[in-house]
């Protein structure tokens, strides 16, 4: 089984635990997918180090070159947490944030922990240049507990400029925000945050889709509702207006996914990557038992609608796919994985994926994993989506990625069934099907 359950189009460990995507960047003609890595325990209880995948065919086939950084200075010693990667004239540089938690009778909020910005460089995206720290804890504002973390890099007007992700001491999140002319050299700048939305701010992203600004964001503590922040932990986006946040909207309302990042591909498309996984959800992994857990997203193009809100597009190197094939509505049709599936769809609208059950009544679209095998735990998430014309599902080994209203609406959950070949069933619409080869991965043992 721990085969059937690898999987075929999504980057994941050969071992251990994956979670945050970092530093992904095009440089030198790769693509550089950095990634935070637990090797060796699958409940990710080993220190944190970044893993590295690197692509030059966009995507068709992948190499994993191992773990680039490990905690090895008394600034990152319980941990290289997560950061991003910035590329000026050819080196690629990385910034990340060194984890310390002293032994000690610590509440590891307020005292007790280090939260050390470090920056270091790479030509060849593998070998990496010494470590210098550039952000302490006495650098933030006076405000912040000892979790100021995940910097989000990028260069401005010929800036260097970083958000950080931070929790005050009054259990408030925020961003920080920094400026340079040096990239060893920062300060601080100003903060951005609205009221009473979560305690932490992890993993911010400050990005620009043909003009318009957006702040990415992976808050903690924002109380669960019917039909949006369903997950403990949540991902999404505010639409910026100078120092306003505005109309904040989930990237995914699935069961698996958190911590995403952006950045620009070769052709200039802001490219978005998730973790597709979660922190202390009540579900499960059963791969866990073979010794590794989590994978990453698809990449997904992002665009803005003229509503003014994101569409996400998944992104698969075209030389995977194999022949289109026209499934009529109510035929059971027995498919292989990894597959994609879409079509054009009026309320109401279901289709069956082995046991997972995919629905769209009137104005609700719901992902339902309560009534098999398959879910581990996973029940049911929804999402008020409007009038939708449309539907995409990419489904893997063991992942299924549902894009909904041109990729307005987006879930993502893992599901483990119970071979590679797996029953499908629509009612209200026709479907095409389209099979996805295996992308190679290289340098796995």
């Amino acid at each position: 089984m721990t085969n059937t359950w690898r999987q075929n189009i999504h980057l994941e460990a050969p071992d251990g635990w994956i979670n945050d995507p970092n530093g992904l960047c095009f440089a030198g003609g790769k693509y550089h997918v950095y990634f935070q890595y637990s090797p060796g325990t699958s409940d990710g209880s080993s220190l944190r180090r970044w893993g590295h995948f690197e692509s030059s065919d966009d995507g068709k086939s992948w190499d994993y070159t191992g773990v680039v950084m490990e905690p090895d200075l008394p600034e990152d010693m319980t941990g290289v947490f997560s950061g991003s990667a910035v590329v000026k004239d050819g080196i690629i540089h990385l910034f990340y944030t060194g984890n310390v938690e002293h032994p000690g009778n610590y509440d590891y909020v307020t005292s007790g922990r280090e939260a050390n910005q470090i920056h270091v460089t790479t030509t060849d995206g593998r070998s990496v240049s010494p470590k210098k720290v550039i952000l302490r804890n006495s650098d933030y504002p006076d405000y912040c507990s000892c979790h100021v973390r995940d910097p989000k890099v990028w260069i401005e007007n010929g800036m260097w400029k970083m958000v950080l992700g931070a929790r005050t001491l009054e259990d408030k999140g925020c961003v920080l925000f920094y400026e340079a002319e040096d990239p060893d050299d920062w300060h601080f700048v100003k903060v951005l945050k609205i009221e009473d939305f979560g305690y932490m701010w992890e993993c911010p992203d400050m990005f620009n889709i043909g003009g318009d600004w957006f702040l990415g964001l992976s808050p903690q503590g924002v109380p669960s509702e019917e039909f949006r922040y369903q997950n403990l932990f949540n991902s999404g986006y505010f639409k910026v207006d100078g120092d306003r946040l505005l109309d904040f909207e989930e990237f995914d309302y699935g069961f698996d996914f958190y911590a995403p990042q952006t950045f620009i591909d070769k052709n200039g498309d802001r490219i978005l990557i998730g973790w597709m996984g979660i922190g202390d959800s009540s579900y499960t992994n059963p791969t866990t038992e073979f010794g590794w857990q989590h994978c990453l997203t698809v990449p997904r193009k992002l665009t803005v609608g003229s509503d003014g809100y994101i569409r996400q597009t998944p992104v698969i190197n075209p030389d995977l796919y194999g022949e289109c094939e026209e499934i009529y509505e109510g035929t059971s049709k027995v498919i292989n994985l990894p597959s994609e599936l879409s079509a054009k769809i009026k309320s109401p609208f279901k289709i069956s994926i082995g046991d997972a059950v995919i629905s769209y009544y009137g104005d609700v679209l719901m992902l339902d994993l309560s009534n098999g095998k398959s879910g581990y735990g996973r029940k049911i998430r929804k999402v008020r989506a409007g009038r939708i014309n449309d539907i995409r599902i990419i489904a893997d080994n063991s992942s299924i990625e549902i894009f909904a209203g041109d990729g307005r609406y987006v879930m993502s959950t893992r599901f483990y069934p119970a071979g590679q070949s797996i029953s499908v069933v629509s009612e209200g619409a026709g479907y095409t099907l389209r099979t996805i080869g295996k992308m190679e991965v290289r340098g796995f043992d």
